[in-house]
């Protein structure tokens, strides 16, 4: 039997080109799951003609955390049991539209963090329950790593993120599931096309390369593309007296 991976978020970019890596090149069957998954149509029965693989598609919304409690009896009774899950989505959001509108404030916390904290949180227990290999993938963002003025209520979300991934680590440690947590630098998609500034783009394909290998090697946290670690470290050891004074 072919392995199965469930992606969250489905319609991303790095979603995208996840799916289309597990699929054709390491023989995934996927369930792709994600708000208006109907749109998914034509790309699932392009895979299934390319890989000769299964990909099934579940109506999911992240910000819906009471179905979440029912997204693994969901998934396994569409098509059965599934040993990786990988959660992609998420929401950039507006820094400036957040310090005023609460309601923006909490859809930037709820999706980068609680949303995807309650649905790790059901699919660790699943995957621990198998007693059998298994993986689960977060997406963090290098934005957590320290709290920038331009995007610090993101940066918090995928900070508080991170530190839940390293915890749910820890828990699955002895059941046989890994989890990796992944933090991209810039990515060319959708969400930051109209972000200026932005440098040293990366493509999705090169990202979802950098994650499909990481969780072969059971690595714990990856930063993708690898440069950003060192960028990071350098802005990391910025000392709070200066580092408040920069425009970052």
């Amino acid at each position: 039997m072919r392995p199965r991976a469930v992606i969250l978020g489905a319609r991303s970019a790095i979603a995208q080109a996840l799916a289309e890596l597990l699929g054709t090149e390491h023989g995934y069957d996927l369930v792709l799951a994600a708000r208006r998954s109907d749109q998914l149509r034509p790309a699932a029965a392009d895979l299934t003609l390319r890989a000769g693989i299964r990909v099934d598609l579940l109506e999911y919304d992240a910000l819906d955390t009471e179905s979440a409690a029912c997204l693994v009896d969901r998934a396994r009774g569409d098509v059965g049991d599934f040993e990786l899950a990988i959660q992609v989505f998420g929401y950039l959001g507006s820094q400036a539209q957040a310090e005023k509108d609460t309601a923006e404030l909490l859809r930037i916390v709820h999706t980068n963090f609680t949303a995807a904290a309650v649905a790790l949180n059901h699919l660790a227990g699943y995957l621990a329950a198998r007693q059998a290999p298994g993986g689960i993938i977060g997406i963090g963002s290098v934005a957590g790593d320290r709290g920038r003025r331009s995007n610090y209520v993101y940066g918090a979300a995928k900070g508080a993120l991170a530190l839940y991934l390293q915890g749910l680590r820890n828990r699955l440690a002895g059941s046989g599931v890994h989890v990796l947590t992944v933090k991209p630098g810039f990515v060319d998609t959708p969400m930051t096309a109209e972000l200026e500034g932005l440098f040293l783009l990366a493509s999705p394909a090169r990202v979802a390369r950098d994650i499909v290998r990481a969780y072969q090697r059971r690595r714990d946290v990856i930063y993708t593309p690898w440069f950003w670690r060192y960028i990071m470290l350098l802005i990391k050891a910025i000392p709070e007296s200066r580092f408040k004074h920069l425009h970052l």
